[in-house]
């Protein structure tokens, strides 16, 4: 109840990051965006400038956008068409859940070991099929992977629930800097999961304190690539309020 309470007081501060920070991401993906279409118009066959271009209209809400240049880019190497997960992400967004549940299971074959993607494949299932469904189509992973993904995976199966995650890293023997990382893929998967399971108030609370994390916003690739998509969800369920 208190962690609960915690949530609803958080929900109720407003966004997270801003207004100027806000309109700094956008600015910087629009730019992005623009550079990447000069580069696309001297070379159209240039995969690379589609990649940004892909990105940027992703992190600006363009999902369709991001979606055709993330083909496009399988189009011209075809060898990148199981490891594209950044296309199953534009496919979920852009109301695509079934081809997105392909292109994370195609990533499996190319990554066995990653609980993330598998993560990502449950939730574009349980968009296209329903929760049933998408817990019978989980993934199977024989090794190990980095937490709290094995965790978010139990959460899935009703082997743990969304308190005992977050119980877990607060206990973990680990550094401020590990703790950090762990809580935001935790508020950021526990929120997604909320969010597909047609529960838009918790969603919201844990996809909030997920854009809050300073550490993903500034931190490599991944972990800001997935900043985005947290802070994109967050700001469809608070405009839907």
């Amino acid at each position: 109840m208190r962690l609960w309470l915690t949530l609803l007081a958080f929900q109720a501060a407003g966004h997270p990051l801003a207004d100027g920070e806000r309109a700094k991401i956008k600015q910087a993906q629009e730019e992005a965006a623009a550079r990447a279409t000069k580069q696309i118009e001297a070379d159209p066959k240039k995969t690379d400038a589609y990649s940004r271009r892909g990105d940027a209209r992703l992190f600006l809400g363009d999902f369709k956008g991001a979606v055709a240049d993330y083909d496009e880019m399988v189009e011209l190497d075809g060898e990148l068409a199981a490891s594209h997960w950044r296309r199953g992400i534009a496919y979920f967004y852009a109301g695509r859940h079934e081809d997105a549940a392909k292109q994370f299971e195609a990533y499996h074959s190319h990554d066995d070991v990653d609980r993330e993607n598998g993560i990502w494949r449950y939730l574009s299932q349980h968009k296209a099929q329903g929760r049933g469904k998408a817990r019978e189509g989980l993934l199977k992973y024989k090794k190990d992977d980095r937490e709290p993904f094995p965790s978010v995976y139990q959460l899935f199966a009703e082997k743990i629930t969304p308190e005992e995650i977050l119980a877990q890293i607060k206990s973990a023997s680990i550094d401020d800097d590990e703790r950090e990382k762990r809580y935001f893929y935790a508020h950021l998967y526990i929120g997604l999961n909320f969010a597909v399971e047609g529960k838009p108030e918790p969603a919201e609370s844990h996809l909030k304190r997920a854009t809050a994390s300073r550490w993903a916003c500034g931190a490599g690739f991944g972990p800001a690539y997935m900043w985005h998509v947290g802070r994109l969800h967050y700001e469809q369920l608070a405009r839907a309020k």
